[in-house]
């Protein structure tokens, strides 16, 4: 997918800051998630894979917020990884009318369930504050699009995988994107289940 076939404020955000074409790795997926494929996509640092997350989600949203509960799930290591992407998002929300959310450890949890009650339409969440909003009945899965995974080699660590890997068995259909700088074997238990032996794309 060239960066011509990408909503109009897309384009415009990314002329604006002078990106021209995607990168070897984004050619390689951009039109693989466009079409709902789940994957995992393994790439080095540089190779564009915050950026695909951010284009992507836009993309595939429409650019259009729409009714309260969220279409994309996209889980960060902490704190500061889910307040950087919200950055990120916001760099190319412009244009749309798209609500995002960081939900973390730190905040009121109640404060939190009521702000995406409220409405959002892409929530960035630790693993663990995800499923205790759930548990409280402060989030409602059922629409999510997308659920994704930035970095992941994060969910190895502090019981991160037995969150994540609850998740799904809450969620209906949905496409799934896993991006990591390696592929871990431990990765593979994900076949069987909520990856449905998705495709290992890497750079």
């Amino acid at each position: 997918m060239s960066f011509k076939k990408l909503i109009e404020p897309l384009k415009e955000t990314l002329q604006r800051k002078g990106f021209t074409a995607p990168l070897p790795f984004q050619k390689k997926i951009f039109s693989k998630i466009k079409g709902g494929m789940s994957m995992f996509a393994i790439a080095p640092e540089g190779s564009g894979k915050t950026t695909t997350i951010v284009i992507s989600t836009i993309q595939k949203l429409k650019g259009k917020a729409f009714e309260d509960a969220p279409r994309v799930l996209i889980f960060v290591k902490d704190k500061q990884a889910a307040l950087d992407l919200e950055s990120e998002f916001h760099s190319y929300t412009q244009g749309t009318d798209l609500r995002v959310y960081c939900a973390y450890d730190e905040k009121n949890i109640d404060d939190q369930r009521d702000e995406i009650y409220d409405g959002t339409d892409i929530v960035i969440a630790t693993p663990k504050r995800l499923n205790k909003i759930f548990y409280l009945n402060g989030i409602n899965l059922n629409k999510l699009k997308m659920c994704i995974i930035e970095d992941a080699g994060f969910v190895f660590r502090n019981s991160n995988l037995a969150e994540v890997t609850r998740t799904p068995e809450s969620i209906g259909k949905c496409q799934y994107l896993v991006f990591a700088e390696e592929f871990d074997s431990r990765f593979e238990r994900w076949l069987d289940s909520f990856m449905f032996n998705a495709p290992i794309i890497k750079a």
